[in-house]
């Protein structure tokens, strides 16, 4: 181990010695970047941000460094010129490595200039800015001095006041204006209030207007550093831009061919309906699509809302390669357009073969082929009928399954209707198509040594969201008979050391609805905090439970086709928080909260929906599913090496993970993750599993660090992890930190796991 740590350090000194500016030609300088100071009378606060903003305005960007080592020029350095562009000296010098940024790149007066614009268009009228260098050896460096003088700010903001139409838009929009008074003078906020204007105006009728129509002058002689800002519209803006229009004909062409005369029909080709004109002379598509699609109709005035909801709406129905809209001037009606759509469909019926790599939590790995064959216009209204067959495989490369391994084979068919089929109304946004999916589902697994298993699922549901953030899932109706054979003795002798494992092989109804909502705004790339919540609620048998008056402590559990069926009620909770701690670090965390209760027809939960902890996707210096529940141990399951398979009916789990950008395509974390799961009910099979108030002294606590490897097609994952803290030691002795021992192999072979995943944890 300490050779090890001594190599890596003799590695960096040696990449360090190799000397920056060693390599250098004759009157070539290294560039070490930028530093601007700001003076004047202002804060040191106001300074700071002031003198941030400016920093990375500057050009060039040097070179990347680290506490003052430059890795990635020392690895350019190291590599030499390569002798042709192929080979591993050319991948390190051109991929891993950066040449050195020169004095040649350095233009200190134009980074002077655009300093100096950047302060006016902040307000500074009267900035002043200098440029400099310093030469030591080698190596150079700019210097800018700036001195702003105080900021303008925003006295009176005028709108036009005229009796024109345009003009009476344009004041109505006054009330949401982004020229506050008091603030500070904004080029850019100037810019953002024409584009704001010109949406709203859009939202009126306006179809032809644009934001270079106006202008807004600047008066900044009202007062002594306060301007006035008067809103105007330009006198060359066109006709046609000062008038509202509304919508006359609307065409649509659904069998369109880009290049190709597919607009010239006969008469025989055309459908009125509604107030469309719908040109499909191979009938592919049911007019009423396009009534549900399209959110304009004849004599509405324009609003960009509408033809942009009409866009997505139409690309949503998953039956168009190419969705393509124009406007043009009505030549029957003045002020008035007439909308064309044209829809190129795609291959009604095909057929995909998929191959894929497949990890899971139990840190599986494997194989799958899926065949597909879908029909996307099943019933001519844009309905998706997918039928797939699956096949592959799953072992373990280490572990304690290591040996039992998993073959899978199955079907599924689905058809999604791009409409609710439902009696009922359910809130949801117009931008977004809802779905109504049914899928029936058929899957033999054969784990190999240990047993058979079959399952069959149906289901009937929608899929909905009320904006880009957030989305709902119902299913009403949810069926999962699962059904084992051929159990080895192998298995049963197993279960007879741990009845827990008994409930694997038992053979399991459920049937219910099934809600999860999910918020997100993790696809705001600008903002510094963002959120993933995901909230489910399960239910089996509720209603037929209570109606056939279902009860397990009658000893007499009801059944449907000799089947006990599963009765309980099962709350889960996800919660994501992401912060980004520079252009490429972050800090991601997840809390999982969960609860089940079984009643009624069932004293427990079925073994499928129970809950399970550890893994490659959760706790990782555990193997998967071999913590708790509490603080209960199996040790004849970890003696013998067999897969361990603890259950329990709350989980609580938390993670935090640091992430950053090594270099190119290789990424590294460092993370924690805590948690444990309990059992509602005492078991005298499981002592230390049932939930209590000391839940927190059953936390299992481990730490690790990862390296994750982006190739664009996928992202490959490795975690080093090791528990510091084991809920089943004696109480007072579980934190592990004090028997580490560097040099105990016996020790790192017990407590250092590797995880081989694909995809980050959460």
């Amino acid at each position: 181990m300490y050779h090890k740590i001594v190599f890596i350090l003799l590695v960096a000194i040696g990449l360090q010695s190799c000397s920056s500016t060693k390599n250098l030609a004759e009157g070539e300088l290294l560039y070490m970047g930028a530093k601007v100071t700001v003076e004047g009378p202002t804060s040191s606060k106001e300074k700071k941000a002031l003198a941030t903003e400016l920093n990375a305005l500057v050009r060039p960007i040097p070179n990347q460094s680290f506490l003052g080592i430059y890795p990635k020029l020392s690895i350019y350095n190291l590599a030499g010129t390569p002798k042709t562009e192929k080979g591993w000296r050319n991948w390190l010098r051109t991929k891993v490595g950066e040449a050195p940024v020169l004095n040649t790149k350095l233009d200190p007066e134009y980074n002077r200039l655009v300093l100096q614009n950047y302060l006016e268009n902040k307000g500074f009228f009267n900035a002043k800015t200098k440029a400099d260098t310093i030469i030591k050896g080698k190596t150079i460096q700019a210097i800018y001095t700036v001195t702003p003088s105080k900021q303008y700010r925003i006295k009176k903001v005028v709108f036009p006041k005229d009796s024109s139409d345009l003009s009476k838009a344009i004041s109505s929009t006054e009330r949401r204006n982004l020229l506050k008074i008091g603030n500070t003078y904004n080029l850019e906020t100037i810019k953002e209030e024409r584009v704001r204007i010109d949406e709203r105006l859009k939202e009126l009728g306006f179809y032809y207007f644009s934001p270079e129509y106006l202008k807004i002058q600047v008066d900044s002689t009202v007062a002594q550093q306060e301007v006035d800002l008067i809103v105007k519209v330009k006198e060359e803006t066109p006709a046609r831009a000062r008038f509202i229009y509304k919508i006359n004909q609307i065409v649509i062409y659904p069998n369109y061919t880009l290049g190709a005369d597919t607009i010239s029909a006969s008469k025989k080709a055309v459908t009125q309906y509604n107030d469309f004109t719908i040109v499909d002379r191979d009938s592919l598509f049911k007019p009423k699509i396009f009534n549900r699609a399209l959110y304009f109709k004849k004599g509405d005035v324009y609003n960009r809302t509408n033809h942009n909801l009409s866009l997505n709406r139409l690309v949503n129905l998953g039956v168009f390669k190419l969705v393509k809209n124009e406007f043009h001037p009505s030549l029957i009606e003045s002020n008035y357009l007439d909308a064309f759509y044209y829809l190129s469909p795609l291959e009604k019926k095909s057929f995909q073969f998929e191959v894929l790599a497949k990890t899971n939590s139990a840190n599986y790995q494997g194989t799958e082929l899926n065949v597909n064959w879908s029909n996307r216009n099943t019933f001519r209204a844009a309905e998706l009928l997918s039928i797939s067959i699956f096949g592959g495989y799953e072992i373990q490369i280490s572990g304690q399954n290591n040996g039992y391994n998993v073959y899978r084979l199955g079907t599924e068919a689905n058809l999604i209707w791009p409409r609710m089929i439902s009696p009922i109304r359910f809130k949801m946004s117009n931008r977004f198509t809802p779905k109504t999916k049914a899928t029936l589902g058929y899957e033999f697994q054969d784990r190999q040594q240990l047993y058979r298993l079959q399952t069959f699922k149906a289901l009937f549901g929608y899929n909905w969201k009320e904006n880009a953030r957030r989305e709902h899932t119902l299913n009403i109706g949810e069926v999962i008979f699962a059904r084992p054979q051929n159990v080895t003795q192998l298995y049963l002798d197993e279960v007879a050391l741990n009845p827990s494992l008994g409930k694997v092989i038992e053979r399991q109804l459920i049937f219910g609805p099934t809600y999860s909502y999910t918020y997100s705004n993790t696809a705001q790339r600008r903002k510094k905090n963002t959120i993933y919540y995901k909230g489910t609620v399960d239910i089996s048998a509720a209603v037929t439970g209570l109606i056939a008056g279902a009860n397990i402590d009658k000893k007499d559990t009801l059944k449907v086709f000799g089947v006990p069926f599963s009765q309980y009620v099962k709350f889960e909770n996800e919660f994501r928080h992401f912060i980004k701690l520079g252009k490429e670090t972050q800090l991601a965390s997840r809390i999982i909260v969960g609860t089940a209760l079984p009643f009624g027809n069932s004293k427990e939960m079925p073994f499928i929906k129970q809950f399970f902890i550890g893994g490659t996707n959760s706790i990782r210096a555990f193997r998967a599913r071999s913590i708790g529940p509490g603080s209960y141990f199996d040790q004849a399951i970890n003696t013998n090496g067999f897969l361990a398979d603890q259950s329990g009916d709350i989980k609580i789990e938390l993670n935090t993970e640091y992430r950053t950008t090594l270099f190119n395509f290789v990424k590294g974390a460092a993370f924690i993750d805590a948690g444990n799961i309990w059992l509602l009910n005492e078991n005298k099979d499981k002592p230390g599993a049932k939930f209590s108030k000391n839940f927190m002294k059953e936390m299992a606590v481990g730490a690790g660090l990862g390296l994750r490897f982006d190739l664009s097609f996928l992202i490959l994952r490795t975690d080093f992890a090791f528990p510091l803290r084991k809920p089943y030691l004696p109480e007072g002795n579980r934190w592990v930190m004090d028997q580490i021992n560097l040099g105990n192999g016996a020790w790192r072979k017990e407590n250092l796991i590797f995880n081989l995943a694909i995809g980050y944890p959460f």
